[in-house]
């Protein structure tokens, strides 16, 4: 293998590190986000145990339908200062391996191990190694996909979840992507999917074999960019640096509101907390962000741009502000509200409203 990926993604992160905390959690469902409060909770589930799984529990499910599901279950609070410590601790396990990773998220990454693998048994070798030492030092599992290329590996670490591992090699690339379902491509949400169905594609195999030029007069770039994934096509190099796209904060309301004084407030205070995380690390933005979700779970969101850079709190949520009040519909209450700020790079002066776009 001229080129080997590994793709580390951890078990149950937050639900499997309560679980490594507090052995009575062992063995028992253990569902971590918003506060149940009796089935009357509002929120969603940030993670939860494989266990919690087999009573159809998931990320981003209504914490009220998560406790219907299943009362007797552990719900805590997400302790993010404890599971950020985790992570730092076990990418430091990655970095005496390779200097070529690639964070995804807090308990996720791709490794280029390239350099390190005469062949497919030498790589696989190394990912055991990985596997085991991360038992042995965090007493936590870790699956992890190995392939030529970011997408594959991304897949194979999904497909024996959980403390999986599983290796595609080159020769063996179709064999392994043809039978898979369109949704296992990165960029085929539910419409796009629904689309390609229309089209009497159903799997991999069959976008693989589809037409480009149809793809790409229908889809355009995009079209090409499946259809090339499909062939096992993705040449992209693992990112050592990435920097952050956006900075935001949410808030979910215990009772749904149509308070126009509540919003703006909650709105204030969540843009000052946005600005407090910009001059943490001296970076502003340009793109303010505003995010609605209604009593239905509709979700609406808009944003406008300043001509220069901002960081300030007042700055940010006089364009909030400003957006809450144009498409906020005033007859539909409220369940959750947010505020973003995107477009990041360097702040040298905190960053100064001027003009505005």
């Amino acid at each position: 293998m001229d080129r080997v990926i590994f793709h580390v993604d951890m078990d149950a992160f937050y639900a499997s590190v309560e679980q490594r905390d507090t052995p009575a959690y062992i063995g028992r469902p253990v569902i971590v986000g918003a506060d149940p409060r009796g089935g009357a909770g509002r929120g969603v589930v940030a993670a939860c145990s494989y266990e919690a799984r087999r009573y159809g529990i998931h990320s981003a499910l209504p914490i009220s339908q998560a406790y219907r599901l299943c009362p007797d279950g552990v719900y805590l609070r997400p302790d993010m200062a404890k599971y950020s410590r985790v992570s730092r601790e076990i990418r430091e396990i990655f970095k005496e391996l390779t200097p070529l990773i690639e964070p995804l998220s807090i308990d996720e990454a791709f490794l280029d191990v390239s350099g390190l693998c005469a062949d497919e048994q030498a790589a696989l070798a190394l990912a055991r190694d990985l596997k085991s030492r991360i038992r042995k030092e965090q007493q936590l599992t870790a699956s992890v996909g190995v392939a030529p290329s970011k997408f594959v590996a991304k897949i194979a670490s999904d497909l024996e979840k959980p403390d999986g591992l599983v290796l595609v090699t080159p020769r063996q690339l179709q064999r392994f992507l043809d039978p898979l379902p369109l949704s296992r491509i990165w960029g085929v949400g539910p419409r796009t999917e629904e689309r390609l169905k229309a089209m009497n594609l159903e799997t991999i195999g069959d976008l693989r074999r589809f037409d480009v030029g149809v793809l790409e007069r229908r889809f355009g770039k995009h079209g090409g960019h499946l259809w090339r994934l499909a062939n096992g096509i993705d040449p992209r190099p693992v990112v050592v640096s990435r920097k952050a796209k956006s900075v935001s904060q949410e808030r979910t309301f215990s009772t749904d509101t149509k308070d126009r004084e509540v919003l703006d407030e909650v709105l204030k205070r969540l843009s000052h907390k946005v600005a407090e995380r910009l001059k943490r690390h001296a970076i502003g933005g340009k793109t303010v962000t505003i995010k609605l979700r209604y009593s239905d779970f509709t979700t609406l969101t808009r944003q406008a741009s300043f001509r220069d850079v901002v960081s300030e709190g007042d700055a940010i949520y006089g364009i909030a502000a400003r957006l809450l009040k144009q498409y906020w519909e005033t007859s539909r209450a409220v369940r959750l509200i947010g505020v973003g700020l995107s477009a990041l790079e360097s702040s040298d002066s905190g960053g100064q409203l001027r003009l505005f776009d």
